[in-house]
This record gives structure tokens, sequence and C-alpha cells, in this order.
């Protein structure tokens, strides 16, 4: 949630100065969740104007709107999770909740612990393709 008359936040700290409470506190307590369970090297970065952790590309955002926060952590975490995100809305890619009740942690970890498997698995095919390029050589051969 940004003031439109101010400039774009440019870190996570300057996005959650930004929101209102209660989604402020709501945020802060999402986002140390993340920060704990993240391995280590991870980073913090704005994405798409909201708060987002990176290791081995994108993990997950979160952030804050007029009536909800949402977390997005991909589709494929969402799709593995129905059951458990039933009383939660949701889209192919988007979680949203209530500003004023945090995320429960527990499935909170467990969307971020498919989503850095999801991102080592991609890392690994990523590097093997260029090691197997590297063997065939420019020209495929």
């Amino acid at each position: 949630m940004r003031n439109s008359s101010g400039p774009a936040p440019t870190t996570v700290t300057e996005y959650l100065a930004a929101v209102p409470e209660p989604a402020r506190s709501t945020l802060r307590k999402v986002r140390a969740t993340i920060r704990a369970n993240v391995p280590r090297g991870a980073t913090e970065c704005i994405s798409y104007g909201i708060p987002m952790f990176k290791h081995n590309g994108m993990l997950m955002g979160f952030a804050a709107f007029a009536k909800h926060c949402s977390l997005f952590p991909g589709a494929a975490p969402i799709a593995a999770l129905e059951k458990e995100l039933k009383s939660f809305r949701t889209s192919k890619g988007t979680i949203q909740f209530p500003v004023d009740q945090p995320f429960p942690a527990a499935l909170l970890k467990k969307l971020l612990r498919m989503r850095i498997a999801e991102n080592k698995d991609l890392a690994k095919k990523k590097t093997a393709k260029k090691s197997k390029m590297k063997r065939k050589g420019p020209d495929g051969m």
C-alpha cells in the first residue's frame, strides 16, 4: 500500500513505514517469520512495488491493500496446500488474509519450504542445462 503522493519505496523498511496500522504490524510479523526461515544468502528487495524475498529466484512476496494483506508464494504451493488454505481467499499465485490477523506462522513456513525446494530444483536444472551446453560446445556438437 503506497501513498501515491510520495516516492515509491526502495526498501522493505520504507514500504512498511508507509503502511497504516494494523496492516503494518501484521506484515512485520509475516516478514519476521519469513526472515527466520529463509536460507542463508536470501535477500529482500522491492519488486513490482512490493516486498519480496529472493533465493535462487523469487521466493515470496507480501503486501498490504485497503481491505486485506496478501502473500505471493506462487501457484504450486497454493495448489499443493489447497485444503489448508480453504479459509483464505486465493487465486493462482496469491493468498489474501485480514489486515489485523497475521498469517498463521506454521502455514507460512510450509509455503516457504515448498518455494525454497521449488527454487532449488529449478536452480539445479539450470546448472545441469548449462553444464550440458558447455560439454556440447556452442554449436551443439
